[in-house]
């Protein structure tokens, strides 16, 4: 058997069967944007012109219904890189399964060990001869697993791209011909002072769930001046793809892995939580086309695959939605789940009219105690709240009242203020709604439906200290103390 024909074989058994040669088969990269809510102009946005995503969305299929799993960032990355959604997995809680903790050990901590047969995209893509890299460094998985078993490349010091990738340092080492699989993480809403200060204050646009103050403004505007960084960012990538002629024959899927910082968007699953953009550059995706049908952050992995020609597995929950068979999903789902020491269970399923959201834990309001309690912008809106100050609309998130079911229209109400759970011309809109969250909640065994162990919230209670008030850390707190 000559090497041709063996290579051949191999490509079969990788599922590598509709390429030939190696140096046939395109490269992947995955734009992965931190925090970025899609006000960019491609999608409709008038304060601001972002031409290099602009760009992009003309050479691809710019997707406008595109659901994270997830409104943070550990849930969604564990649940994208497997392209299973994290309830089915285990990696549902945020920022758990950490061995070490900003430098502190855990001793014995929640370990999450994947099936064997959920295995990540950079294994995969490793697997089937690619050369893999994490540019930025950023990984976040609620799982065990070894970044040299994943990545060829990362950089020595963690933090934002794209400079290892302009410099082409990233993929330096791969042999000649050979694919890469990469990941380029931008710090988008989360670049700070990294990001000028551009856009004028008094202009943008104050979503009627938000009381008009200084504070907001603030930090909508500065979101906008991250988004022009970004964009920016964007150009600087694409333009070093032309330059090594890498651009032709890679393939770009741009997207976010939730929304900007602000209450009600990160974290949760309205849609400033979890409605995010998506690009998608070459690979079956046709160029200035607009994609209206509901797509799942673990969509992502599937398609990134068949681009490649790597079979993906049967068990994998992401579909492959560049496929020209491909069946539009009747419904996406979204889970919130604990989120660093606050504890939350929120389950979303969006149709593509209506969005249902299921309450759990209806005996604490949404402004629970969190992480965004030290910010300006979050003294103001619980002082506002003591005050009496809020108005009906502002009060549906801003209030010490939960309701166990919400469901909107999206297409009439796409700042999900009009709860119409209680209206009874929906009742069989709800009852539709309700029957695919439990068959969901079936089918996938969401793991989120458990207590999280007591072994778990030993490990927040040890990472995050007096800051643990929610009532599930009582019966594990003593054997805390007692250890001590």
């Amino acid at each position: 058997m000559n090497l041709r024909s063996v290579f051949l074989c191999l490509a079969f058994c990788l599922g590598m069967t509709q390429f030939t040669r190696a140096d046939e088969r395109p490269n992947v990269l995955w734009i992965y944007l931190e925090d970025v809510s899609g006000w960019f102009s491609c999608y409709g946005d008038k304060l601001i012109e972002t031409p290099n995503i602009d760009a992009l969305a003309n050479a691809g299929t710019k997707f406008t219904r595109f659901y994270t799993p997830a409104g943070v960032c550990s849930a969604t990355r564990s649940a994208i890189i497997t392209g299973m959604m994290q309830t089915t997995i285990g990696a549902h809680n945020h920022r758990s399964c950490r061995a070490n903790f900003r430098g502190k050990s855990m001793g014995k901590y929640d370990k999450n060990v994947l099936p064997k047969q959920v295995v990540p995209l950079p294994i995969r893509f490793r697997q089937a001869g690619y050369w893999t890299f994490n540019e930025g460094g950023k990984d976040d998985y609620n799982f065990e697993f070894s970044i040299k078993e994943y990545y060829d490349f990362v950089p020595s010091k963690r933090g934002w791209g794209p400079k290892a990738l302009i410099s082409g340092k990233c993929w330096k080492g791969r042999k000649s011909g050979q694919p890469f699989f990469g990941q380029v993480q931008l710090g988008g809403g989360k670049l700070g002072r990294r990001a000028p200060k551009k856009m004028d204050r008094r202009k943008v646009e104050v979503p009627p769930y938000y009381p008009d103050i200084p504070e907001v403004r603030e930090e909508i505007a500065h979101h906008y001046d991250c988004l022009l960084k970004t964009d920016e960012q964007v150009g600087q990538i694409i333009a070093a793809l032309k330059r090594e002629g890498l651009y032709k024959n890679t393939i770009i899927f741009l997207f976010s892995d939730h929304g900007m910082k602000l209450h009600r968007h990160k974290q949760f699953l309205y849609e400033g939580g979890i409605h995010m953009p998506l690009i998608v550059v070459g690979g079956g995706a046709k160029p200035a086309t607009v994609r209206d049908d509901l797509i799942s952050g673990i969509d992502v992995a599937a398609a990134s695959l068949v681009v490649a020609g790597i079979e993906v597995p049967q068990e994998m929950e992401g579909r492959d939605f560049l496929a020209k068979d491909y069946k539009e999903r009747e419904y996406v789902v979204a889970a919130r789940d604990r989120c660093d020491y606050t504890i939350e269970k929120i389950r979303a399923v969006v149709t593509p009219r209506f969005k249902y959201l299921r309450n759990y834990l209806t005996d604490r309001p949404y402004m629970q105690p969190s992480y965004k309690d030290r910010w300006d912008v979050s003294k103001r809106f619980r002082q506002l709240m003591a005050d009496g100050k809020m108005n009906k609309t502002q009060l549906v998130f801003f209030s010490n009242d939960r309701v166990p079911e919400e469901l909107y229209d999206l297409t009439k109400d796409p700042h999900e203020i009009h709860n119409l759970a209680k209206d009874p011309r929906y009742a069989e809109q709800l009852k539709q709604h309700r029957q695919l969250l439990a068959t969901w909640i079936k089918q996938t065994g969401d793991r989120g439906q458990q207590p999280e162990s007591d072994l778990g919230l030993l490990c927040a209670l040890k990472r995050w200290g007096k800051k643990c008030v929610n009532p599930e850390y009582d019966r594990v707190r003593k054997l805390l103390e007692n250890k001590k």
